[in-house]
């Protein structure tokens, strides 16, 4: 089974947060692959990764980095694929982190999500893939259906919640 989602982090030690987006793609059952890599300690296997992507049959990137966060954009400078930011909540609280991935030059962009917003990128890959899988995009239908039951519901909970003065 070939991955159709890469999903890169700088270090394990931000495998908290992107793992928020495997548990996404584990529930959309599509295939996807898991790599530490950084772009300033391991600069010749993140070429190596990001030119070889595409003809590994991957459709989407989603990378995570904390602090400086240059390994989305030195992705995205190395493919012609999709790549997904994730700001890492390292430093800074993660300001830092945005300011890097989302300010890149013309040419070569970077789809960004919030702070530690790895779920989001998980969903934002589905969502991209789905174009062009009418299965796939049936699937992110009725997920989007559910999270607005999810409100239906909690909405009438928070009607059973009685207070003196609350009027609903």
């Amino acid at each position: 089974m070939e991955p159709k989602v890469s999903i890169i982090m700088g270090s394990t030690s931000d495998l908290d947060v992107m793992a928020k987006a495997a548990q996404l793609l584990d529930e959309f059952e599509i295939p996807f692959e898991m790599n530490a890599l950084s772009a300033h300690r391991t600069p010749d296997e993140v070429e190596k990764f990001a030119k070889s992507a595409k003809d590994r049959g991957v459709k989407v990137i989603i990378a995570g980095a904390g602090m400086a966060a240059h390994l989305p954009g030195v992705v995205a400078a190395m493919t012609p694929l999709p790549v997904i930011g994730v700001p890492i909540k390292a430093s800074l609280e993660g300001f830092d982190s945005i300011l890097s991935i989302v300010q890149m030059p013309p040419g070569i962009p970077v789809a960004t999500v919030a702070v530690n917003g790895a779920m989001n990128a998980g969903i934002l890959a589905v969502q991209m893939m789905a174009t062009g899988d009418a299965e796939l995009m049936q699937k992110m239908i009725q997920y989007k259906e559910s999270l607005k039951q999810k409100i239906v519901k909690a909405n009438k909970e928070l009607s059973e919640v009685k207070y003196k003065f609350k009027v609903n």
